[in-house]
């Protein structure tokens, strides 16, 4: 077909997309409303609540592995839990309410939120015994195979006992406040994600049955050592509610204590404000905060044994349904098993990996202190973590911006950050150094807002401009300018990444970022900045692909592009890496460059929403998971463009909210070796030699870490750590073009 078009590319080519993405379609205002095919069969898409629990399910697979050091089996089963404890919250509360309030529309894949809610009910009573039997049958005694044992209390000889008695009455009884619940004291508020204690007691003198609540308190460890005088290799510990359990005498003299069982509440906790009625989006915001921790229940969690007189009164005085209540055996809350993962066993760990310092940014003599402007100025740089160090590139970028004489201006989003962050500390020294700092923060970064408005003040309070982005749209897009006089010329200094400013989770999420002196990468953050803090609408961007008005139908052209050149029978190919894929726009484009001929890759972490492989639809898909370690959380989008690569990489998922509801923001890699490196990841990814999970058209997720002899597959994250640990400075230098 050389030398000859088809009807899809000479439209394309009509249209001005045949070359390199710029300004020539960022002029289109118009909201984005995607009008199905009727050509491609209406059971195309998977569930997105049902995938995310796959995804969950790949999880505990890490922890059923017992090839893995053991503390790290012990992480996997907390995750798992943190992980579900949200995903109730946030995602089963909001099916909830949308039935609640009549605005059940259907889900993804045309089916009634009540429906799906029971699927979603079946799956994780399935999940959470799983998960339950995993701990009880596998991991606890590995653990105690390696000298870490949970006891019951039962266990205990009577030194053990006389000792924690005396912990008990020092350290735990003076914190507990045991609730009766009567006529005269109505049944207690219960917070959500906290452990409790029913108590049925009998009075003494009158022969009368009563009920209390105890709270497990939640400052205390979770998990209390036995004896302090043995040694890390032999540790014991007791759950904290089995020893409360044992000294409910203490709480209730003078009352027979009858029974005890212990039980969880979650609550919907997601938080909801009106922008566009508010006058102050942070006091409305805190309102809202308070609010949370009264959200109605959506799950009951109790221990198997628990009485149905009891879990009657929970029931009604909770007003869960019975699909909401979960019988589990203890103990509850496995995210609780954070604290044992964190043991100082660095034979029960992963083995130790020291992050690298980029070639790039490496000093060019022995002590010598880094130039990071000087090294950018050179050439871009790709950084990888948490393989390359985040402290000695992202980090050390801004506080050296923020020391620097020459340096007039810094401008910022911050999503997520830490506790004690060195980012926020470096724009803090900015401001107060006289420069010019302007920090966009997301205070409504689910989970992290009260932390995000307290950055908030904290900023403002030292000078720095603090703006909260856009009415409507939640900021997510990773960001730093830098503007430096050099010669008496304003030079941009630009850092574009797909992860967090946190220097905590950077040593455990795989992320990806750009640092670049490049002149129009530095324009399009500086229109950018200005639309996200003051009234500007920018409709051009060179290098960038922004979200909410730019960045599907940027994407959907370049998959047309592919489309087409797979048709004329010219090099195409689409690989792309993300957390999630939802976007019934983007999928079905997806469909479309499969049955063209165009093979495509998708790496995801999370929740999927396109069935591979399925013959007349996607049978040039396939698509992996790959999980350890690290949290895969960066995304690259790779198209093959006939020779000349496009490759974008970024902070956006292909999910409604990315694309609809948030600022999110592509930056166009153009170093050979760059996009040269990107591509080896993916051929990695996708090799058959590499460990990871493989999904089918029916949804179904198969893991593969065992070659035809039995022997592990390669882990991907181990390689590219030896990879890059041992990489030679020249093999990254590549040019700006």
């Amino acid at each position: 077909m050389d030398g000859e078009r088809t009807t899809l590319e000479n439209g394309l080519l009509d249209n001005g997309l045949s070359g390199s993405f710029g300004s020539d379609f960022d002029d289109d205002f118009t909201p984005f409303v995607y009008e199905p095919d009727p050509d491609l069969p209406e059971d195309r898409y998977l569930d997105r609540e049902l995938s995310w629990l796959a995804f969950n399910q790949r999880v505990l697979e890490l922890a059923e592995d017992p090839t893995l050091p053991v503390l790290e089996r012990a992480n996997f089963l907390a995750i798992f839990a943190t992980n579900l404890d949200e995903f109730f919250m946030v995602r089963v509360a909001g099916l909830k309410r949308r039935i609640a309030t009549g605005l059940a529309v259907p889900t993804n894949v045309g089916r009634a939120p009540v429906d799906v809610l029971a699927d979603i009910s079946e799956k994780a009573h399935e999940l959470q015994s799983r998960h339950a039997a995993v701990y009880r049958d596998q991991v606890l005694p590995a653990l105690e195979e390696a000298g870490i044992t949970v006891a019951k209390w039962d266990e205990l000889d009577d030194a053990d006992k006389a000792q924690m008695r005396e912990i008990f009455s020092q350290q735990i009884f003076p914190v507990l406040m045991p609730l009766a619940v009567d006529p005269a004291h109505p049944f207690p508020y219960i917070s959500g994600l906290s452990l409790n204690l029913s108590v049925r007691v009998r009075n003494s003198r009158t022969g009368k049955e009563q009920f209390a609540r105890l709270k497990v308190p939640q400052m205390l460890p979770r998990f209390v050592r036995i004896d302090q005088r043995e040694t890390v290799d032999q540790m014991r510990f007791i759950a904290l509610e089995d020893l409360i359990a044992n000294h409910l005498g203490d709480l209730f003299p003078g009352m027979e204590i009858l029974d005890h069982h212990v039980f969880r509440v979650t609550r919907n906790e997601d938080v909801e404000v009106d922008e566009d009625e508010t006058e102050n989006l942070i006091q409305a915001l805190e309102r809202e905060l308070l609010r949370r921790r009264f959200g109605p229940p959506i799950r009951l969690e109790v221990t198997e044994d628990m009485d149905q007189v009891t879990l009657g009164l929970l029931v009604r005085e909770l007003d869960v349904t019975e699909q909401e209540v979960y019988r589990l055996p203890s103990p509850l809350d496995l995210g609780g098993l954070f604290v044992l993962a964190k043991i100082d066993r660095p034979d029960l760990h992963y083995p130790n990996h020291v992050p690298t310092t980029a070639a790039q940014l490496m000093p060019s003599e022995p002590n010598a202190k880094p130039d990071i402007f000087s090294a950018i100025a050179r050439q871009d740089i790709l950084l990888h973590h948490p393989y390359e160090s985040f402290a000695t590139s992202v980090q050390a970028f801004l506080e050296q911006a923020a020391a620097d004489p020459h340096v007039l201006a810094i401008k910022q989003t911050l999503y997520r950050t830490s506790g004690d962050s060195p980012i926020v500390e470096a724009l803090i020294d900015a401001a107060e150094s006289g420069k010019q700092v302007l920090a966009l923060v997301e205070i409504k970064a689910r989970f992290d807002e009260q932390n995000n408005i307290s950055w908030a003040r904290k900023l403002e309070k030292a000078g720095v401009h603090v703006v909260y982005g856009l009415v409507g749209l939640k900021t997510h897009c990773k960001l730093a300018l830098v503007i430096r006089e050099e010669k008496g010329i304003l030079k941009h200094y630009s850092h574009i990444g797909t992860g967090n400013y946190n220097p905590k989770t950077s040593r455990i999420y795989e992320d990806l970022g750009l640092l670049t002196a490049d002149d129009q990468v530095g324009k399009d953050l500086t229109r950018l900045f200005n639309e996200l803090s003051g009234y500007a609408i920018e409709k051009k961007f060179k290098r960038l692909l922004v979200a909410p008005l730019h960045l599907r139908k940027g994407l959907l052209k370049r998959i047309q592009i592919e489309t087409a050149n797979a048709a004329a029978g010219r090099p195409s190919g689409i690989r792309i890496k993300l957390n999630s894929i939802v976007d019934e726009a983007i999928i079905d484009a997806l469909y479309r460059a499969s049955e063209a001929g165009v093979p495509v890759d998708l790496w995801v972490r999370g929740i999927c929403g396109l069935r591979p492989g399925q013959k007349g639809l996607s049978s040039n898909i396939r698509v992996r998971s790959i999980l350890g370690r690290y949290l895969e959380h960066s995304r690259i989008f790779s198209f093959v463009n006939d020779g000349d690569p496009q490759v974008y990489i970024g902070s956006a998922d292909m999910m409604h909210r990315n694309l609809d509801r948030r600022v999110e923001a592509l930056v166009r890699l153009t170093d050979p070796a760059h996009l040269t490196e990107l591509d080896a990841l993916f051929n990695r990814a996708f090799d058959d030699r590499t460990s990871a999970w493989e999904l089918d058209e029916s949804g179904t997720w198969t893991r593969h870490n065992l070659d035809d002899a039995g022997q592990p597959l390669d882990d991907l994250q181990n390689k590219l750590m030896q990879q890059i640990s041992h990489r030679p400075r020249s093999t990254r230098t590549g040019s700006r073009r």
